[in-house]
């Protein structure tokens, strides 16, 4: 397979950020250096930042994003700390993922933080997609902690069980392994989907506090 120049992932990462509805990419400056994508611009929510930069991951041969991206309330208008306060906590109540009377938030100048105790990682990134795509939120810093709830050796059946149940993969080319909470995966996938798809079903395994993503991408694996 052969690398990509600095310059074919820029016109690769502006044609995925043009075909991603989610962003505009007329607002977003890119920059490429040793395979090191840089984003600016400015755009009006904070969902569309990161919109942008799970869009320049997807693109093959990218190594890093440095998302320097400044998100601007739309026309002007600016919400106090106080009604993006409200605005999350009704947020997080309509969520039926997300057990919000055990999520606490601060915010302070449009950048909110998470604090308090969640079931799963899902329910970690739930609550933080939920917060992200509010008007006038700036940025989060996610501090939610995962309580475990099963053993270490429970929790690496169950995630080897979901894997075994997925289609598009073998199970057997990941490898799985279990410390306190935190997933190390290694082996092969064949694409970019196929390595979300499979940090997302483990993710969802009860008591997985982060996962680590040694996983490699190759399309003959």
């Amino acid at each position: 397979m052969t690398h990509k120049t600095d310059e074919e992932l820029k016109h690769a990462v502006t044609a995925e950020l043009r075909w991603d509805t989610r962003v505009d990419e007329t607002e977003i400056g890119v920059a490429v250096t040793n395979g090191i994508v840089a984003l600016t611009g400015t755009v009006n929510s904070f969902a569309k930042k990161l919109a942008a930069q799970e869009a320049t991951h997807r693109v093959a041969g990218v190594l890093d994003v440095a998302n320097d991206i400044k998100v601007k309330a739309p026309g002007g208008a600016v919400r106090t700390d106080a009604e993006i306060a409200q605005a999350i906590r009704h947020a997080l109540e309509w969520d039926v993922w997300v057990r919000d009377q055990d999520i606490q938030t601060t915010v302070s100048d449009g950048w909110v933080v998470l604090e308090g105790k969640v079931e799963s990682m899902a329910e970690r990134e739930d609550a933080e997609r939920a917060v992200s795509k509010l008007v006038g939120v700036r940025g989060v810093t996610n501090k939610l902690v995962v309580a475990p709830r099963v053993t270490a050796s429970n929790v690496q059946h169950l995630i080897q069980d979901a894997l075994e149940r997925r289609a598009d993969h073998e199970a057997g080319r990941i490898s799985i392994a279990v410390r306190d909470g935190v997933i190390t995966l290694t082996g092969k996938v064949r694409n970019y989907g196929e390595k979300r798809a499979i940090i997302g079903a483990v993710s969802h395994a009860p008591g997985v506090k982060s996962v680590t993503d040694h996983l490699q991408i190759s399309p003959f694996a």
